[in-house]
Protein backbone atom coordinates (compact mmCIF):
# COMPACT_ATOMS: atom_id res chain seq x y z
CA UNK A 1 0.00 0.00 0.00
CA UNK A 2 1.42 3.36 -0.93
CA UNK A 3 1.38 6.26 1.88
CA UNK A 4 -0.62 8.82 1.74
CA UNK A 5 -0.01 11.76 -0.51
CA UNK A 6 1.49 14.83 1.16
CA UNK A 7 0.17 16.74 -1.65
CA UNK A 8 -3.40 15.67 -1.57
CA UNK A 9 -4.29 19.60 -0.49
CA UNK A 10 -2.32 21.77 -2.60
CA UNK A 11 -2.45 24.63 0.15
CA UNK A 12 -0.09 22.50 2.07
CA UNK A 13 2.64 21.01 -0.84
CA UNK A 14 5.07 24.07 -0.09
CA UNK A 15 5.17 23.28 3.61
CA UNK A 16 5.37 19.39 2.82
CA UNK A 17 8.00 20.03 0.51
CA UNK A 18 10.02 21.55 2.71
CA UNK A 19 9.50 19.08 5.33
CA UNK A 20 10.53 16.61 2.72
CA UNK A 21 13.54 18.23 2.05
CA UNK A 22 14.97 18.96 5.72
CA UNK A 23 14.30 15.01 6.14
CA UNK A 24 16.37 14.40 3.20
CA UNK A 25 14.12 12.93 0.86
CA UNK A 26 15.07 12.23 -2.77
CA UNK A 27 13.57 14.58 -4.72
CA UNK A 28 11.44 12.04 -7.01
CA UNK A 29 8.81 10.85 -3.91
CA UNK A 30 5.61 11.91 -6.31
CA UNK A 31 4.49 12.67 -9.20
CA UNK A 32 4.35 16.25 -8.84
CA UNK A 33 7.92 16.81 -7.83
CA UNK A 34 8.95 14.34 -10.54
CA UNK A 35 6.95 17.22 -12.77
CA UNK A 36 8.90 19.60 -11.50
CA UNK A 37 12.61 18.38 -12.27
CA UNK A 38 11.15 17.49 -15.71
CA UNK A 39 10.20 21.40 -15.93
CA UNK A 40 13.56 22.32 -14.93
CA UNK A 41 15.27 19.85 -16.92
CA UNK A 42 13.13 21.54 -19.93
CA UNK A 43 14.02 24.56 -19.01
CA UNK A 44 17.85 23.67 -18.97
CA UNK A 45 17.28 21.46 -22.25
CA UNK A 46 15.32 24.95 -23.97
CA UNK A 47 18.61 27.41 -22.74
CA UNK A 48 21.00 24.89 -23.86
CA UNK A 49 19.48 24.35 -27.07
CA UNK A 50 18.36 28.31 -27.96
CA UNK A 51 21.84 29.24 -27.32
CA UNK A 52 23.04 26.37 -29.99
CA UNK A 53 20.77 27.59 -32.43
CA UNK A 54 20.80 31.21 -31.96
CA UNK A 55 25.05 31.29 -32.11
CA UNK A 56 24.43 30.30 -35.49
CA UNK A 57 23.94 34.22 -36.51
CA UNK A 58 27.94 34.16 -36.28
CA UNK A 59 27.81 32.13 -39.37
CA UNK A 60 25.34 33.86 -40.83
CA UNK A 61 26.88 37.03 -40.78
CA UNK A 62 30.51 36.30 -41.93
CA UNK A 63 28.74 34.24 -44.78
CA UNK A 64 26.96 37.72 -45.71
CA UNK A 65 29.56 39.82 -45.15
CA UNK A 66 32.23 38.13 -47.21
CA UNK A 67 29.84 37.72 -50.07
CA UNK A 68 30.62 34.10 -50.08
CA UNK A 69 27.26 32.67 -52.33
CA UNK A 70 28.60 29.27 -52.08
CA UNK A 71 27.41 29.78 -48.41
CA UNK A 72 24.59 31.65 -48.98
CA UNK A 73 22.23 27.89 -48.99
CA UNK A 74 24.16 27.32 -45.42
CA UNK A 75 23.39 30.90 -44.73
CA UNK A 76 19.31 30.87 -45.81
CA UNK A 77 19.19 27.52 -43.31
CA UNK A 78 20.98 28.36 -40.67
CA UNK A 79 19.12 31.91 -40.48
CA UNK A 80 15.72 29.54 -39.70
CA UNK A 81 17.31 27.46 -37.15
CA UNK A 82 19.18 31.14 -35.74
CA UNK A 83 15.02 32.38 -35.42
CA UNK A 84 14.01 28.84 -33.49
CA UNK A 85 16.99 29.33 -31.22
CA UNK A 86 15.46 33.11 -30.33
CA UNK A 87 11.60 31.69 -30.01
CA UNK A 88 13.23 28.79 -27.73
CA UNK A 89 14.90 31.31 -25.51
CA UNK A 90 11.38 32.87 -25.28
CA UNK A 91 9.44 29.44 -24.47
CA UNK A 92 11.41 29.11 -21.46
CA UNK A 93 9.91 31.55 -19.18
CA UNK A 94 6.76 29.20 -20.10
CA UNK A 95 7.07 26.08 -21.88
CA UNK A 96 3.61 24.47 -21.45
CA UNK A 97 2.15 27.70 -23.40
CA UNK A 98 4.93 26.78 -26.09
CA UNK A 99 4.26 22.87 -26.86
CA UNK A 100 4.23 23.35 -30.43
CA UNK A 101 6.90 25.49 -30.69
CA UNK A 102 8.93 22.41 -28.54
CA UNK A 103 7.48 20.20 -30.87
CA UNK A 104 8.31 21.74 -34.06
CA UNK A 105 11.75 22.09 -32.73
CA UNK A 106 11.94 18.54 -31.90
CA UNK A 107 10.78 16.88 -34.98
CA UNK A 108 12.29 19.07 -37.39
CA UNK A 109 16.22 18.29 -35.52
CA UNK A 110 14.85 14.72 -36.31
CA UNK A 111 13.69 15.48 -40.33
CA UNK A 112 17.39 17.72 -40.62
CA UNK A 113 19.15 14.71 -38.77
CA UNK A 114 17.33 12.35 -41.57
CA UNK A 115 18.04 14.21 -44.35
CA UNK A 116 22.00 14.47 -43.17
CA UNK A 117 22.01 11.44 -42.89
CA UNK A 118 21.02 10.37 -46.27
CA UNK A 119 23.63 12.41 -47.28
CA UNK A 120 26.56 11.13 -45.08
CA UNK A 121 25.67 7.65 -46.30
CA UNK A 122 25.77 8.05 -50.08
CA UNK A 123 28.83 10.49 -50.12
CA UNK A 124 31.88 8.83 -48.17
CA UNK A 125 33.08 12.67 -48.07
CA UNK A 126 30.35 14.02 -46.19
CA UNK A 127 30.80 11.18 -43.34
CA UNK A 128 31.29 13.68 -41.01
CA UNK A 129 27.71 14.72 -41.10
CA UNK A 130 27.21 11.72 -38.69
CA UNK A 131 28.16 13.97 -35.79
CA UNK A 132 25.46 16.74 -36.71
CA UNK A 133 22.85 13.77 -37.03
CA UNK A 134 23.85 12.23 -33.10
CA UNK A 135 23.17 16.18 -32.14
CA UNK A 136 20.00 16.29 -33.92
CA UNK A 137 18.62 12.94 -32.47
CA UNK A 138 20.06 13.90 -29.05
CA UNK A 139 18.21 17.37 -29.25
CA UNK A 140 15.16 15.57 -30.41
CA UNK A 141 15.12 13.21 -28.22
CA UNK A 142 15.56 15.41 -25.51
CA UNK A 143 12.92 17.78 -26.36
CA UNK A 144 10.08 15.02 -26.99
CA UNK A 145 10.68 13.16 -23.18
CA UNK A 146 11.02 16.51 -21.64
CA UNK A 147 8.04 18.29 -23.19
CA UNK A 148 5.15 19.56 -20.99
CA UNK A 149 2.31 17.05 -20.79
CA UNK A 150 -1.03 18.36 -22.61
CA UNK A 151 -3.31 20.54 -20.33
CA UNK A 152 -6.82 18.62 -19.69
CA UNK A 153 -9.50 21.10 -20.26
CA UNK A 154 -12.48 20.01 -18.26
CA UNK A 155 -15.64 20.76 -20.31
CA UNK A 156 -18.29 22.99 -18.90
CA UNK A 157 -21.97 22.32 -20.07
CA UNK A 158 -24.03 24.41 -21.64
CA UNK A 159 -26.10 26.68 -19.60
CA UNK A 160 -29.07 26.15 -21.96
CA UNK A 161 -28.44 22.25 -22.53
Amino acid sequence: MLPPNPYADTRSAPRAILQAQIAGDPPFHDFRGATVWRERGLKVVLVLVGLLFSAGIYPVTMILWQRDQSGYTDAMMLSVYVTLGVLLLMAVRNPSAHRSLIAFAAWSSFAHGAVMAVMAFRDARERGLLWGVAILVVIGVGLIVLAPAKQSVERVPAAGA
